[in-house]
């Protein structure tokens, strides 16, 4: 009789922890579920931003006569094997430039085209701060999960590692607005 209330017990307690074992390594999955869709939102973003610079830049090469020296760094992107982190800096820092090069020209402030452009970079800006917004606050999430017992010993298992945040922009940065 002591043996199977002994076994009972065993089979409870074993029961519990294979509960909270998959409670926990759903929450998990979950979790580098909503990274990944944030990353793939991220990265489709930065090249369609990508690819409304490089609009921006043609126009420009058209309308002025600024060396192309000047622009060559945004063409040179796609050559370069940069992560996403990267990638956005470098974005912003080009973006910056064409906003720059469009202030200083009557020309190109006045272009619809480039108006037009611009406004969807605005919002391809907005929607990538959400996305890294949502991206930071589910890495933040997954590292402390991982990082406390029993959570540390199933990402152990799966080989879950800590994740880096996406970085927010200097405060810094000289962000030139465009007004439109």
């Amino acid at each position: 009789m002591k043996i199977i209330i002994i076994l009972l017990i065993l089979i409870i307690i074993l029961g519990i922890l294979g509960i909270v074992y998959i409670s926990i390594y759903s929450n998990i999955q979950k979790m580098k579920l909503k990274i990944k869709e944030s990353q793939t939102i991220i990265d489709e973003t930065l090249r369609k931003k990508y690819d409304k610079l490089i609009k921006i830049v043609n126009i420009i090469k058209n309308k002025t006569d600024i060396d192309e020296k000047v622009l060559k760094n945004i063409e040179k992107l796609p050559d370069e094997k940069i992560d996403n982190f990267s990638l956005d800096k470098k974005l912003c820092e080009e973006e910056n430039l064409i906003k720059q090069i469009i202030n200083d020209y009557q020309v190109l402030e006045k272009n619809k085209e480039i108006i037009k452009i611009m406004e969807e970079i605005i919002n391809s800006n907005e929607k990538l701060e959400a996305t890294k917004a949502f991206y930071n606050n589910y890495t933040n999430e997954l590292n402390k999960i991982i990082k406390c017992f029993p959570a540390n010993i199933i990402s152990k298992i799966h080989h879950i590692k800590k994740q880096n945040l996406f970085e927010k922009k200097n405060i810094n940065d000289d962000i030139n607005n465009l007004n439109l």
